[in-house]
């Protein structure tokens, strides 16, 4: 027990004063017998005890009060067990992913949780909020009542790591309260490692009612007919999906198909055929999990011709002229004797075959036109030196040529995973005729292969950056040393490595993943290009550009807020037409493992919280009860004046 006016107890010295009282009433008389009636005499006796009984009683009770009163003064209390934590600084960790959309037996789990801060944390506590994608630095819940309750959904995940950096990187003498509000579906175990053993945290999970879920992944050209596109939609369930699901697409916000499906597995991918025209639209399904990613907005632009060129000897290169036709591509072969570099930052794919020897100065035309968007194909010549071959390469990434093997090889594995197979095989070959070459140059590097040989070295890789990729065999295929020529695999093989996906391709692009983006436009010097939002009074914002010629060069970093269908404007001038989505990293409502939370305090409410914080930082006052027994005494006194005779 400990006191907060010490100083008070020297007044204890006081009860020394009844004492004195009490003796000077006991001092002895000297006896006087006035007659000799003996009666008399004996009830003397028996009343002199019994006043003495009496006067001892009151001497204890006033004692007892004195004291009493005193130490209530004093303030006596007991120290709370927690008391070293009072200083604590406050931080709210609110998880605003989407998958806090989800219902829980009180709604949806977000607006619960908001509804709880704005219910029970105290009007006169300070603290710091940090959601996913807003922060509120030493406020308190009146001053962010309308932010909370106008709280939308983060297209961004919670990641826990990143937000306890923010709360770490404000020093401070003063240790933390962390409470962290989530569904833990987006926390990991390295996550956790973040969160600092000093602090104080404690974990509010909400839970779901149900963790079915159905979604919408992406959206791709399956192939290419004359008057139609075949398009995949693929899907994903999570959980159990035993009803039949609607799925429809819709094109500048009219219906042109609608269909429904059953998940029989973990995947599915549902073919559609829409006409080969401009599309700017989204495909939808009507599903009672979570609702973000039940629709997927993605764009096709008007057909246009890719525009390649093959620098090499023309009968070498003869049968790229079979692969792009006229109908699709813009095609022509130059012998590098005659080559007009002029032309090179026009195409959007370029193939080098079997060149000896290539020039410094192709070296960096080429290289400027990798940074801009373009395709580029290597394939090699047996006469080739791995130094050249090196030295050009250098400039995209990292791939060494070794020497020359005079060795036959099988071509037996194919990546079907590869974006540049994507929608070519229904499912995997097996009885496959491989096609071989007989001479080719060890390859060294980390990117996977797409075509390996049966001893699993490579064949055909590529070397990605954001714009562009380029592909490098590792093989002459020219028909004396290798069959590839006559290969199945030689027309979609070419024929995806000359695409490009802003002209033909379906533009799906993903929210925060901060891909750069190219638009065939030629900018003036004060233009600028502004996205908007096709729907009314929809988001608008002016994107990072860079003019490279007769493109512009797009960055949208975490923008746009909101998926949808956009237009790439310069004025009022249309230039494209964009989609964007949110991240699908939301959907798996099972992902949450509440078991690694087993190490910190789990806590079920808010309001449980504050209340635990309060009992174990408040000092247990006790002086109300000696201001009690004060009273209880002073009763007690009375009664011994009324009845003890």
């Amino acid at each position: 027990m400990q006191f907060k006016h010490p100083e008070i107890l020297y007044f204890l010295f006081l009860l020394i004063v009844p004492i004195l009282v009490h003796l000077f009433q006991l001092r002895r008389f000297k006896k006087e017998y006035f007659t000799n009636v003996r009666f008399l005499k004996e009830l003397s006796i028996q009343t002199r005890k019994s006043s003495k009984l009496k006067k001892w009683l009151l001497l204890a009770t006033r004692l007892l009060i004195l004291a009493a009163i005193i130490i209530a003064f004093a303030q006596p209390f007991f120290k709370a067990k927690d008391s070293n934590q009072v200083t604590n600084e406050m931080y709210v960790l609110l998880d605003n992913s989407f998958s806090m959309q989800v219902k829980g037996q009180k709604g949806e789990l977000l607006k619960r949780a908001v509804e709880d801060l704005l219910e029970h944390v105290p009007e006169n506590q300070t603290f710091s909020l940090l959601t996913n994608s807003e922060t509120f630095w030493n406020t308190d819940i009146k001053s962010i009542q309308k932010d909370l309750q106008n709280l939308k959904y983060s297209a961004a995940p919670f990641q826990l790591d990143q937000l306890m950096a923010k709360v770490k990187s404000r020093k401070s003498n003063f240790n933390k309260d962390i409470v962290i509000i989530s569904d833990a579906a987006g926390i990991r175990e390295k996550d956790l490692k973040s969160v600092d053993k000093d602090f104080n945290t404690y974990f509010i999970v909400p839970k779901a009612e149900q963790k079915n879920n159905m979604a919408v992944d992406s959206v791709f050209i399956n192939q290419t007919l004359d008057k139609f596109y075949e398009i995949g939609v693929k899907l994903s369930a999570y959980g159990e999906q035993e009803k039949e699901t609607p799925i429809a697409i819709y094109n500048n916000g009219k219906l042109i198909a609608k269909t429904l499906i059953r998940m029989d597995g973990a995947q599915k991918t549902m073919n559609f055929s829409i006409p080969k025209a401009q599309f700017n639209g989204y495909v939808s399904i009507e599903d009672s999990g979570i609702s973000y990613d039940n629709t997927l907005y993605f764009t096709i632009s008007d057909p246009k011709k890719v525009n390649v060129i093959s620098i090499g000897e023309a009968d070498k290169s003869a049968f790229l002229g079979k692969i792009f036709t006229e109908t699709e591509f813009n095609y022509a072969n130059f012998p590098i004797a005659a080559l007009d570099y002029n032309l090179l930052q026009k195409q959007d794919a370029i193939v080098l075959n079997e060149l000896k020897d290539i020039p410094q100065a192709l070296q960096a035309t080429l290289r400027s036109f990798s940074e801009k968007g373009g395709n580029i194909v290597l394939i090699p010549a047996a006469e080739s030196t791995a130094a050249n071959l090196n030295a050009f390469l250098a400039n995209f990434g990292s791939i060494k040529f070794g020497a020359l093997q005079n060795t036959e090889k099988l071509i037996t594995q194919i990546s079907f995973g590869h974006p540049l197979y994507s929608g070519v095989f229904e499912k995997k070959a097996d009885n496959f005729q491989f096609p071989q070459t007989k001479a080719s140059f060890s390859v060294t590097t980390a990117s996977p292969g797409i075509l390996n040989y049966q001893d699993k070295s490579t064949f055909l890789t590529s070397l990605q950056n954001p714009l562009s990729s380029v592909y490098i065999f590792s093989a002459p295929i020219n028909k004396v040393n290798s069959n590839f020529q006559n290969s199945p695999l030689i027309v979609p093989t070419f024929y995806n490595m000359a695409q490009s996906i802003r002209k033909t391709g379906a533009v799906a692009l993903t929210i925060g993943k901060n891909q750069p983006y190219l638009v065939d436009a030629k900018l003036d010097k004060d233009d600028i290009v502004e996205l908007r939002n096709i729907q009314q009074n929809g988001e608008k914002f002016i994107p990072i550009q860079q003019a490279l010629n007769d493109k512009v060069k797009l960055t949208f970093n975490d923008y746009p807020q909101s998926a949808g269908n956009y237009g790439i404007f310069r004025q009022d001038e249309l230039l494209q037409d964009i989609s964007f989505n949110y991240d699908r990293t939301e959907g798996n409502l099972a992902a949450a493992d509440e078991e690694m939370l087993s190490g910190f305090k789990v806590i079920s409410d808010v309001e449980t919280v504050f209340d635990t914080l309060q009992t174990d930082r408040t000092d247990n006052e006790i002086w109300k009860w000696f201001a009690v027994l004060t009273l209880l005494f002073l009763t007690v006194e009375l009664f011994i004046q009324k009845f003890v005779k």
